[in-house]
């Protein structure tokens, strides 16, 4: 591709930069995180300053489509996935729903005793043993979401079953258990170094945290889940009608 523009055309310089870097973000070189050419560089082979250049590419940031880190550079996002808010199911009904492919990289099921979140959301002793369920998952260029379920005791779950099955259609089909309703907590915050290390990120740089307080029809609890996203390949959404 050549990287040129009209200084004689009518068309703002900025302008043209733009239509030129959305050009480039989609070559194979460039594509799904791939790092431009320094702003310094790229300013001089086209004849701009620094700060036309820098007018295309807050554009493209502030669309998500490029991502700038210090020390590193000015780098093309990821293609990310898209999770709705307004309408919940389990982690492989998100990505069948959206025909993503993904990879369990581990899975692990363990009994653990209940912490004073979980046994506050369960309405158990604190100390009481329930099932947690844990899972790396991610793309076949490596994994971008960590989770950990943990079940209340009265669904009687064995830690038998096989969880490479979507969860809720488990509990629906094998433990008549229906999930309802979900109540979402999610904030961002810099991830911690056993984070980092699952996620294959840097420790320190952002994850998206998401807990889910999982209950059936009469309001009884059945799942707290707690999941870290890798936060450049995730986004939320949610429809709000007035």
């Amino acid at each position: 591709m050549e990287l040129k523009i009209d200084h004689n055309s009518p068309v703002p310089l900025h302008a043209q930069v733009e239509i030129l870097l959305r050009q480039m973000i989609e070559l194979p070189e460039y594509k799904n995180g791939g790092l431009l050419p320094r702003e310094v560089d790229l300013a001089k082979r086209l004849g701009i300053s620094r700060n036309t250049l820098r007018q295309a590419t807050n554009k493209l940031e502030y669309e998500g489509l490029l991502i700038r880190k210090k020390g590193i550079g000015t780098k093309v996002a990821e293609k990310s996935i898209t999770t709705s808010l307004d309408n919940w199911m389990s982690f492989t009904q998100e990505m069948s729903e959206q025909g993503v492919g993904f990879t369990n990289y581990a899975s692990e099921v363990k009994w653990v005793k209940a912490d004073a979140k979980i046994a506050a959301f369960f309405e158990v002793a604190e100390g009481e043993e329930v099932l947690c369920l844990s899972r790396l998952r991610g793309g076949q260029d490596g994994p971008f979401v960590y989770f950990e379920s943990y079940f209340h005791p009265r669904i009687n779950l064995t830690g038998k079953e096989d969880f490479s099955r979507p969860l809720y259609d488990i509990l629906e089909n094998d433990y008549h258990v229906i999930p309802t309703t979900s109540k979402e907590r999610i904030k961002a915050r810099s991830s911690s170094k056993i984070t980092a290390g699952r996620l294959a990120i840097k420790a320190g740089e952002p994850v998206l945290v998401r807990e889910r307080f999982v209950a059936d029809p009469g309001g009884r609890p059945i799942e707290y889940n707690i999941g870290f996203y890798n936060a450049e390949k995730f986004t939320y959404s949610i429809t709000i009608t007035r």
